[in-house]
């Protein structure tokens, strides 16, 4: 028996279960692994409330990212075995791969065998963050040396991540962020500049920090009325990479804006990275050398203990964090 977290009908946090449940062991193909610690996503807090792209049968699991020791392996896997430290590369199905729970099972295909400097903590923080970011700036936008890039959402776990990838290529990250609480912790974690969209005209101040020529990468899981001033924004034949829906209103098409700039706007789930497995390759390889250069290194919000998932949940959502919510296990 081990322990595991449930839901058994869509709601707040508070439908979340610890339970004990058999746990069979790996398939072929397959790795168990005894969880040290859970990285949390807002895509688990959709899924929790019914409104994410996967619908489970309930009772459902949940969780993308962990990180701990191999238990077991599978037959058929190579380059693994017991007592290896690895994390998990998150998968296409959380509801047939969860990660909550203190013995899980992934494919061998997702798990990495991580820099032995990251803690438990720091190496569940990893994956979805950095594929994510690297996936839209990088292996779609080709982001380069000396460009402008604007990241909305700047103190999500994405949007720090954004901003160390564009630092590592040598890139202007420009963090926009609601209003300026956060703006010395932007600076910090390396943002150029950094603009509060609810505070300044966002549209002015891009204008006053990239010029006329404009910016050629914008990354955003907002939407909303934000579009205008983003697209007014952006360069001739730039790219808006749009990786998520949080705004409560309307998105508007600026249509003359992307008729008289050519511009590109590009819906985008990190799924399209986690399926290709050339992708895949590419971006662990990626992040795991900046990870070794220290580059890259995981921003924790807040550390929860495996009892304390309901909680962990609610700080999710209160929108308070500055970069990852980890649970130890």
């Amino acid at each position: 028996m081990t322990r595991v977290v449930r839901f058994y009908e869509h709601g707040g946090p508070e439908v979340l279960r610890i339970e004990n449940v058999d746990v069979a062991p790996p398939g072929r193909g397959e790795i168990q692994i005894r969880v040290k610690a859970l990285g949390l996503n807002r895509a688990e807090a959709l899924l929790r409330a019914g409104s994410y792209i996967e619908t489970p049968t309930l009772p459902s699991g949940l969780g993308l990212e962990a990180a701990g020791v191999i238990e077991t392996v599978g037959e058929g896997v190579d380059g693994f075995a017991p007592g290896n430290a690895v994390s998990v590369v998150p998968p296409l199905s959380m509801v047939r791969w969860p990660a909550y729970g203190e013995l899980v099972t992934f494919p061998a295909r997702l798990v990495v065998k991580h820099p032995p400097s990251l803690s438990w903590e720091a190496a569940a923080a990893i994956w979805m963050s950095y594929l994510t970011a690297y996936g839209a700036l990088i292996d779609i936008a080709g982001l380069r040396r000396n460009e402008f890039v604007v990241i909305t959402a700047a103190s999500s776990s994405v949007g720090l991540a954004a901003i160390q990838i564009a630092n590592m290529v040598g890139a202007v990250p420009i963090a926009v962020t609601r209003t300026f609480d956060k703006k010395q912790a932007l600076l910090e974690s390396g943002a150029a500049h950094v603009i509060a969209s609810a505070k300044e005209d966002l549209a002015a101040r891009l204008h006053e920090i990239a010029g006329p020529e404009g910016v050629r990468v914008v990354l955003d899981p907002i939407g909303g009325a934000i579009f205008d001033p983003l697209t007014a924004a952006m360069s001739r034949g730039g790219i808006l990479i749009e990786y998520g829906g949080l705004s409560a209103e309307p998105t508007p098409f600026p249509l003359f804006t992307v008729l008289s700039k050519t511009l590109t706007l590009r819906g985008y789930l990190v799924h399209e990275i986690l399926s290709d497995p050339q992708r895949l390759e590419a971006a662990k390889a990626f992040i795991l050398d900046g990870l070794g250069s220290g580059s890259l290194h995981a921003v924790i919000a807040r550390i929860f203990p495996f009892d304390q998932i309901v909680e962990a949940h609610r700080f999710l959502e209160s929108n308070q964090q500055f970069g990852k919510i980890v649970v130890t296990v």
